[in-house]
């Protein structure tokens, strides 16, 4: 198998609730760190109807791995950042047996 080529430099955030002094709270996203990847579109679709028409595509990113527990290690409910754009971690696993690398499924929303 062919070694992921991580040329793709992604931010890592985390979101944080803050009161927001009225007995709520708000979502801030604290940035974690930078990590190379490589991005692999998988699937996409139009989601919603009307003028509520998104495009959300599915990503599998490839990065190196980090053990269980490492900050390092991307989880469920972080995102990468590449500009402007966001990916929503779903899911991480094993890239393969060598545990050299972890995919991280993603999704990207574009609400433009």
């Amino acid at each position: 198998m062919a070694l992921p080529d991580l040329t793709t430099r992604l931010g890592l955030e985390t979101s944080e609730r803050i009161a927001d002094g009225l007995g709520g709270h708000a979502t801030v996203w604290r940035h974690l760190g930078w990590l190379w990847a490589h991005l692999d579109a998988r699937s996409g679709r139009e989601q919603g109807t009307g003028a509520g028409l998104i495009s959300v595509v599915q990503w599998r990113i490839t990065l190196r791995a980090a053990p269980v527990g490492d900050p390092r290690r991307p989880r469920p409910g972080q995102r990468f950042r590449l500009g402007p754009r966001l990916f929503l971690i779903e899911a991480v696993a094993e890239h393969d047996g060598s545990g050299r690398f972890l995919d991280c499924f993603s999704r990207e929303e574009d609400l433009t």
